[in-house]
């Protein structure tokens, strides 16, 4: 479940489904979140948030596994180029961090323009290397144009959990904020840009990551 509310102009997506990880009915329903904003004339910024402890654990394995074995290779090519769109969207974008962001759940943030990470719990973290998961190439273009060379090198290959001051220190996250901050801080930082033109912003956003937007296009 994702519940789409209005502050202003800016909106607030808050995933609400447990750890918020992806399966065919989260992504549908993400997007169709994605399409009533952008469909607002009047939206200026957009933000996400979990709840409790959990921002995003990335993909539903146990459903990827399940029900959705017979759609795995397309779903995932759905979510690698619905990181694109994300990427791309043309408002300004800040990930509220609430919680634990891991895997595809990290990816998500790292799509967003600006993340703003709770200070005192949670981590992001890239596991895959300890999952024996090699990453997709629409994967590894999207983190790689959000972190420094050094950082990105670690991430990956470490499969490191990062708490918050670690996170503000490596550029992973622009902020470290109170529990009860994040959402408003994150609101905050987006507020003084969200009545920016959106035909040029989107115009700007695809020229800043045309290399990683032309990769995650394929869904590869």
């Amino acid at each position: 479940m994702i519940d789409v509310e209005k502050q202003g102009p800016v909106y607030v997506l808050r995933m609400r489904q447990g750890e918020n990880r992806f399966n065919r009915g989260f992504l549908d329903r993400f997007g169709a979140a994605l399409d009533e904003v952008e469909a607002d004339g009047g939206a200026g910024a957009l933000v996400t948030v979990g709840e409790d402890k959990f921002y995003s654990n990335g993909l539903d394995l146990q459903w990827l596994s399940g029900d959705g074995a017979a759609e795995a290779g397309s779903f995932i090519q759905d979510f690698i180029r619905f990181f694109g769109r994300l990427m791309a969207f043309p408002l300004p974008t800040v990930a509220a961090m609430n919680g634990h962001a891991f895997a595809g759940g990290a990816m998500l943030a790292l799509a967003h323009d600006f993340r703003v990470m709770r200070a005192d719990r949670g981590y992001f973290c890239l596991p895959e290397i300890d999952l024996k998961l090699p990453f997709a190439a629409g994967m590894t273009a999207l983190i790689k144009a959000r972190l420094t060379p050094q950082t990105f090198r670690d991430v990956l290959l470490s499969g490191g959990r990062f708490g918050a001051e670690d996170a503000v220190r490596r550029g992973i996250v622009d902020e470290a904020a109170p529990a009860d901050e994040v959402l408003s801080r994150a609101v905050a930082r987006v507020a003084p840009i969200a009545d920016k033109d959106r035909t040029t912003m989107g115009t700007i956003k695809r020229g800043m990551y045309a290399e990683a937007l032309a990769v995650l296009a394929t869904g590869s």
